[in-house]
């Protein structure tokens, strides 16, 4: 399979014509393959317009989703990222075209050797890799420019706000039932505004739903 061309055709029949207009995004996506990311066994599917099962509870994100909160989240070359949920690193190696450094938060249970050898071996220099809780967040490294989620939320987890910059924007999916939409929180100060320029639909990020609470 020439997955140089199914990344070409993913960028002119997936996010093209779906208002992804940002060059610097178009250009991200182009660059970095999908196909390293997934089992062998589907590679021949790596650039279609879904969300992939791993295996595993992990998930390869759908390219317009990501592209729709890459485009909102608008990161700049010199900004720092966090990105949080992205187990196969994929998210990950697309932001560090974006931005200066991209820190990224997976769970222990994720292989993260594997990850940063793969990341490595893609030229992703200035990804760190951090092991953590995405309940916590990374406040010791705080703040950052601009925080993305890969895996959709109910509501934007307050932790996760406190812990951008001033101007910083975190983006994530925002799930009501079986809608979503792109949402991105801006801080100015200590305010922080909203907007929801897209609609999308990934599958959750686990580790940030609600816990569940006794009514008594």
């Amino acid at each position: 399979m020439d997955f140089a061309a199914a990344r070409r055709n993913m960028v002119e029949n997936q996010l093209r014509p779906n208002r992804i207009e940002d060059p610097r995004v178009l250009a991200a996506m182009g660059e970095v393959p999908r196909e390293p990311f997934v089992p062998s066994s589907l590679r021949g599917v790596a650039y279609s317009d879904e969300d992939l099962d791993l295996g595993d509870g992990r998930r390869l994100i759908e390219p317009l989703a990501l592209a729709k909160m890459l485009q909102a989240a608008a990161p700049r070359p010199e900004e720092t990222a966090l990105v949080v949920g992205d187990d196969t690193g994929y998210v990950a190696a697309v932001m560090a075209r974006l931005v200066a450094t991209a820190f990224l938060l997976v769970e222990p249970h994720v292989d993260a050797d594997a990850v940063e050898r793969l990341l490595t071996t893609l030229g992703c220099d200035n990804v760190v890799l951090q092991r953590g809780d995405p309940r916590a967040g990374l406040p010791q490294l705080a703040p950052f420019d601009v925080i993305l989620l890969a895996g959709a939320v109910v509501a934007i987890p307050e932790h996760l706000r406190a812990q951008l910059a001033d101007g910083g924007r975190l983006v994530a999916v925002v799930t009501h039932g079986h809608c979503g939409h792109v949402t991105v929180v801006q801080r100015v100060g200590d305010a922080f505004g909203q907007l929801a320029p897209f609609d999308a639909w990934i599958p959750p990020l686990e580790a940030l739903r609600p816990q569940p609470r006794f009514v008594f």
